[in-house]
């Protein structure tokens, strides 16, 4: 029997025709590490709200904390199509890790790659590269969420240091980061142009943790507020140079999105391959509920959106890896596959029914982990108007 004829599992099939032998490699051995190593802790971390040590210390050596990093610098030297593969196989078992790897790589391991210098690079990218240090990146703050051109957070130079006064919240790896990329004002007069990025080591003076957030999903990835006081910063940890802060984020959240779309296509392909599995196991009125048409038309849409989010990720991924332009294409990505997410996780629950509800069964987690990617790096609101002015401009 042909492949296209085995019924509803042919969506990791279909995939392969499109990857290279290199990518398909990556995928299936990301599935496998998640398989054996995420899944059997993945309910009691996220119930604890525990910190998965051992397993970023294991994705490290995998090379999954610098998976685009080049080699010259201890990085495993992919491409954009690997990093998201990658992210998607990780976040299908464990979301929680699926960002915790995102925030390492693209928010962070990013940055040094394109805008730090060889010192920065030998000093701190080396480490994020394998997972020796864990970074994290802090442009939110209480007032500025959206509109995060509105910041508070200053740094005024004193000879060979820059003073780091302010708050910034929502900062995911932010209790177990060995860094901390750091966005603030270096000249109030000049706005948005007046913004700044920094590397800051959480060993230095001035460092105040905030309580870690209890919250909904994503639980054993840890965020939480930093506070700076009078923390001196070594002069040589300005990336490139004062007023380009703002610039710098903005094209390192396009990235970012990419695998925040990955997490996303990952949450909501777990959601159907647990529909998948159910619906055929569980009857009533004499039947297998996925003999239902109510079933199969959810499963029809979990399917169909999940293919649409995929091919739209890797768009994106294509596209930077061709060095062209891809903000619009990773905004529509996020968009659409955290919608998906959300979506497909919900339908999934209401498949499961009452046991769905039930914290056993690993479902509602997929329901609470996915409303975070309609929020975190960018809205979805914040997306749909990136698009809108990328389109208008056209």
């Amino acid at each position: 029997m042909h492949w296209w004829r085995r019924g509803l599992c042919t969506n990791y099939r279909k995939i392969k025709l499109i990857l290279t032998e290199e990518q398909e490699l990556v995928r299936k051995s990301a599935r496998e590490f998640a398989s054996k190593h995420l899944d059997p802790g993945a309910i009691k971390r996220d119930d604890n709200a525990e910190f998965p040590h051992q397993e970023v210390k294991m994705m490290g050596d995998l090379g999954y904390m610098g998976i685009m990093v080049p080699e010259e610098w201890d990085g495993a030297g992919m491409d954009t199509i690997c990093y998201s593969l990658i992210i998607e196989e990780i976040s299908r078992i464990d979301a929680s890790a699926g960002v915790i790897v995102s925030v390492n790589n693209s928010l962070v391991c990013q940055i040094f790659v394109n805008y730090g210098n060889d010192y920065q690079k030998e000093a701190f990218l080396k480490g994020l590269a394998t997972g020796d240090l864990l970074g994290a990146f802090s442009l939110s703050e209480p007032q500025s969420g959206s509109d995060a051109s509105n910041m508070k957070t200053v740094a005024e130079k004193d000879g060979s240091h820059y003073i780091l006064n302010g708050t910034k919240n929502w900062v995911t790896n932010g209790v177990n980061s060995d860094l901390v990329i750091v966005m603030a004002v270096t000249d109030q007069s000049k706005g948005y142009k007046g913004i700044s990025a920094f590397i800051v080591p959480k060993n230095l003076d001035g460092i105040l943790l905030g309580k870690k957030e209890d919250k909904l999903g994503i639980r054993s990835s840890d965020t939480c507020e930093i506070h700076f006081d009078n923390c001196r910063v070594p002069i040589e940890n300005l990336i490139s140079q004062e007023g380009e802060g703002y610039r710098i984020a903005l094209n390192t959240l396009d990235g970012g999105r990419i695998g925040i779309s990955s997490q996303a296509l990952g949450i909501a392909q777990a959601a159907l391959d647990k529909s998948r599995s159910y619906a055929k196991e569980r009857k009533q009125f004499g039947s297998a509920i996925v003999d239902f048409g109510a079933i199969k038309d959810k499963i029809s849409s979990m399917g169909t959106n999940i293919e649409a989010s995929r091919l739209l990720i890797h768009n994106a991924a294509k596209l930077k890896d061709m060095h062209k332009p891809f903000t619009k294409e990773a905004a529509m990505a996020k968009s659409f596959s955290s919608q998906t997410a959300m979506d497909a996780a919900t339908d999934c629950v209401q498949i499961f029914g009452g046991y769905g509800y039930m914290q056993d069964y690993g479902v509602e987690r997929l329901m609470r982990d996915a409303k975070i990617t309609q929020i975190y790096e960018g809205t979805t609101e914040i997306q749909n108007m990136i698009i809108a002015r990328e389109l208008l401009e056209d």
